[in-house]
């Protein structure tokens, strides 16, 4: 029985790996849910990403320093990782935390734009005409969403800035993971709660945002964010996208935006205007044009390391 088991997760079949990667997608789309509640609490987003990536980041220490030896001559890159990928979940955190959820996950899933653009310049990756089409169709989507004709005269607020550059450094990280194929994939994955545990760090003293006093029962509450939720949401994510060719992985992982938006606004109580819909729509399906035209490109051997969302 327990070789069959395992035989199971070594060569999942579609129809498990797809499953995994929905219940992944479905986690990374509810986790306004627990970030609203910490804040309602009198929790701080800093503090929040500081206790719940910090902790797991603190423990997973030991499982990066056991693979030293493969990353040694490469440790710009794990650096980096643990900066841009940090930095990706600290600002994301905190946009979910201090925004409104739906137009914090418009703006932040303009990343697939971010990763075209900087493959193309960095990675000297070609783009076809489809690929342009979506990067196109993202930015006219990101005007609506942001006001349309008043867009111009709109000041961003923080959460807006917050959730642009969590986007941003997302794409910047799976760029990079991309041309780290020698660093193993736990030593990736670890390396981001390590940065996002270290920035939050540093911004709570910069803000001055001290621990506050809070029931036992919030704290582990946090703590169960970060090691029983971030975890399980991570593991869930490496194995869908392992075992599932990368535009269908893609696809499947438009299931957070779909999950967020749609929760936020039949529970959360926000609203979203016509030209907003129109917008969100149109960053949706550059993101679902993106999904699909990356699967006709060759994938790299090593899966880039996961931060929030997939």
């Amino acid at each position: 029985m327990n070789g069959r088991r395992m035989s199971l997760f070594a060569n999942p079949s579609d129809r498990l790996a797809t499953g995994v990667l929905l219940f992944s997608a479905s986690l990374w789309g509810l986790s306004w849910i627990p970030l609203k509640w910490f804040i309602a609490q009198g929790l701080s987003g800093p503090v929040v990403s500081l206790v719940s990536y910090g902790a797991v980041g603190l423990c997973a220490l030991v499982f990066i320093w056991r693979e030293r030896a493969a990353w040694r001559a490469h440790w710009g890159f794990l650096l980096a990782l643990a900066l841009v990928g940090g930095w990706a979940n600290t600002s994301f955190v905190n946009a979910l935390m201090a925004g409104d959820v739906v137009r914090v996950m418009f703006l932040f899933y303009l990343s697939p734009v971010w990763s075209v653009l900087g493959g193309w310049l960095f990675l000297k990756e070609p783009i076809p005409p489809t690929r342009w089409a979506a990067v196109l169709a993202a930015i006219v989507g990101l005007w609506m969403v942001l006001g349309g004709p008043g867009a111009v005269d709109l000041t961003l607020s923080v959460s807006d800035l917050l959730a642009l550059s969590a986007g941003l450094a997302f794409a910047g990280n799976n760029l990079i993971a991309r041309a780290a194929q020698r660093v193993p994939m736990q030593s990736k994955t670890f390396a981001v709660f390590v940065g996002c545990g270290a920035i939050s760090l540093m911004l709570t003293t910069a803000l001055g945002h001290g621990v506050p006093s809070m029931p036992a029962g919030v704290w582990l509450a946090v703590l169960a964010y970060g090691f029983v939720w971030l975890l399980l949401a991570t593991a869930t994510w490496q194995f869908g996208v392992t075992h599932l060719e990368s535009s269908r992985a893609g696809v499947i992982l438009l299931a957070e935006l779909v999950v967020a938006v749609l929760t936020a606004l039949w529970f959360g109580g926000e609203t979203l205007t016509p030209l907003g819909w129109a917008g969100g729509t149109l960053i949706a399906v550059a993101a679902l044009v993106e999904a699909l035209d990356s699967g006709r490109t060759p994938a790299p051997t090593t899966q880039p390391a996961t931060t929030t969302g997939g």
